[in-house]
């Protein structure tokens, strides 16, 4: 896809390099040369293809236009535009400096006609398909606040419209440079040459400069705000919500149904119009939901289902296809303002909350399961920005689902009967059994020799200390008395640290089991408003759930 051969249905003048530029004929516009001072009135000829001859006899004015794919692009600004040089110097860098993220770096720029207006054009190496081109470019500009009108800003090719019940429109066609009033200009917007020869040197120096950025083209493409369709306000808004819910993938486990669910509205009700020729149904529906599921991000790494995907969108298939809420667009029937309103499709960004959300929940969820929570808070915070990978912002604002303070007053845990004594001492606080300073274990009583160092749990007690402990005690049998005391202290320490966790561990799993047995009784209140919403999409997936809940 590196060049274009141009139609041979007309003879070729095989050593002209500037008409090679023009490779697209058909459907061409001619005009008469206008009286000074006025435009000139185009028609359209779509009974032959323009021919090299025709322009270089030069009778008519003559322009061109485009097919499905394209080496080049060109912005038109009218003498009178705001963002022309005249009246605004710095706004055709600006558009330039947008550009560059696409990888077009260097234009020729020369005069449309005596009018003053401007073409620019930005030549390069490997063709590419018109319409993904021309929305990416308009993206850029218009992110960058550039608005296109007729007689401000206009793009060729231009980004395509589409009928709903009719063949695609034709892109827009611009007059071909260097006839009468056009001039190639400088940096300084200086005509400097009307010679073709100078044009096509030119158009090859930007030609090998412009290396198209093919990543952030896709990825444009993918993030664009908008995209203008001949359809109603209610379907393009439907379709942009559906846009904005597919395109950013998984984000998390537990959401392929609900895309799978959206991927095949956005396939069934405006496949044929974005890219496929009729509508899909069957399985060019089925393969087409496939190959979109596959291309999302995360599907790889999130989704559940990826052995079994061809199964699941034949599940949906079949459901949105039997269900007589939704159809083709434009094939009869105007889409049911129920099925756009705000209550059925939430806005971006309370999809992206819920999800937000939802990822929160289930990393929780696994961790209770696991048994691997965190008591402190910073604890948690840590584990789940580094494990499960959410930010932190995204924790502040839903600390309800994560925080002991607030997991604590949504679901109270009861103690235990009898709760271990709690001892405040004046070095730390000890549960009662365990050895301190003020209640030494010794079999022999605090008396009957010097108090003893106190050991944490499991610590053993140097050899050089027992006679030093039981100094006013005979060596052999007193000190042997005191060692067995010790040991006995240790081994009581022992057996309260161990009932500690095992009331710990029971504490964890009644709290584990209340948080599951309530996602389970949420979760199982959402498919009742799915089975009693009478949206065949949601009916299908709540009975989807009962079929796994029976086996």
């Amino acid at each position: 896809m590196d060049t274009i051969v141009p139609s041979s249905s007309y003879v070729l003048e095989h050593d002209d390099l500037f008409l090679k530029l023009w490779p697209h004929r058909y459907d061409y516009i001619w005009a008469e040369y206008p009286i000074p001072g006025e435009k000139p009135r185009w028609h359209t000829e779509s009974r032959h293809p323009l021919s090299d001859r025709l322009i270089n006899q030069g009778a008519y004015l003559y322009g061109v236009r485009f097919s499905s794919i394209t080496n080049y692009i060109m912005l038109d600004i009218d003498r009178g535009s705001l963002y022309h040089p005249n009246n605004d110097p710095l706004a055709l860098p600006r558009m330039r400096a947008a550009l560059e993220d696409l990888g077009l770096v260097s234009g020729l720029v020369c005069t449309s006609s005596y009018s003053g207006g401007l073409h620019l054009y930005f030549p390069f190496a490997e063709a590419q398909k018109t319409w993904e081109i021309a929305l990416a470019v308009a993206t850029v500009l218009e992110n960058q606040g550039f608005k296109r009108a007729a007689g401000h800003l206009e793009l060729y090719p231009n980004p395509r419209t589409f009928a709903a019940q009719e063949e695609p429109t034709l892109y827009h066609a611009h007059r071909l440079p260097l006839q009468l009033g056009s001039y190639v200009l400088d940096e300084d917007y200086v005509p400097v040459s009307a010679s073709k020869d100078l044009f096509v040197q030119y158009w090859q120096q930007c030609r090998l400069k412009n290396d198209l950025d093919l990543v952030t083209l896709k990825c444009i493409l993918k993030t664009a705000r908008r995209r203008s369709y001949r359809v109603t306000t209610k379907a393009e808004k439907f379709l942009n919500d559906l846009n904005a819910e597919i395109e950013l993938g998984w984000t998390g486990p537990g959401m392929t149904n609900r895309l799978l669910g959206r991927i095949a509205m956005r396939s069934y009700i405006f496949g044929h119009i974005l890219y496929a020729k009729q509508p899909l149904v069957g399985e060019a529906l089925v393969q087409d939901m496939v190959q979109t599921a596959q291309n999302l991000p995360g599907f790889y790494e999130w989704s559940n289902h990826v052995h079994e995907i061809e199964k699941r969108a034949q599940d949906w298939a079949r459901a949105i296809e039997q269900t007589e809420r939704y159809f083709p667009y434009g094939t009869g029937k105007e889409i049911n303002s129920a099925d756009v309103n705000e209550t059925s499709l939430p806005s971006y960004h309370d999809q992206l909350a819920t999800t937000a959300r939802e990822k929160v929940r289930l990393a929780i969820v696994t961790l209770l399961e696991e048994g691997g929570l965190p008591v402190t808070v910073s604890a948690r915070f840590k584990l789940l920005t580094s494990r499960f990978h959410i930010g932190g912002s995204t924790l502040y604002k839903h600390k309800d689902l994560w925080h002991p303070d607030h997991l604590m007053d949504a679901a109270p845990v009861e103690n235990p009967p009898h709760p271990p004594t709690f001892v405040e001492t004046s070095e730390v606080g000890r549960y009662e059994g365990a050895p301190t300073s003020e209640s030494p274990s010794s079999l022999l009583g605090p008396k009957t020799g010097n108090s003893r160092p106190v050991l944490a749990f499991g610590e053993s007690l140097p050899v050089h200390l027992v006679a030093g402990v039981c100094n006013d005690i005979s060596a052999e049998a007193d000190g042997q008395l005191c060692f067995f005391s010790v040991k006995a202290a240790i081994a009581t320490a022992r057996i309260n640290r161990q009932r500690v966790q095992a009331e710990r561990r029971a504490i964890q799993a009644e709290h584990r089991q209340r948080r599951v047995e309530a996602a389970q009784k949420a979760y199982a209140e959402r498919m009742e408003q799915y089975l009693a919403s009478g949206d065949a999409i949601l009916v299908g997936a709540a009975l989807d759930w009962l079929q796994r809940l029976q086996r």
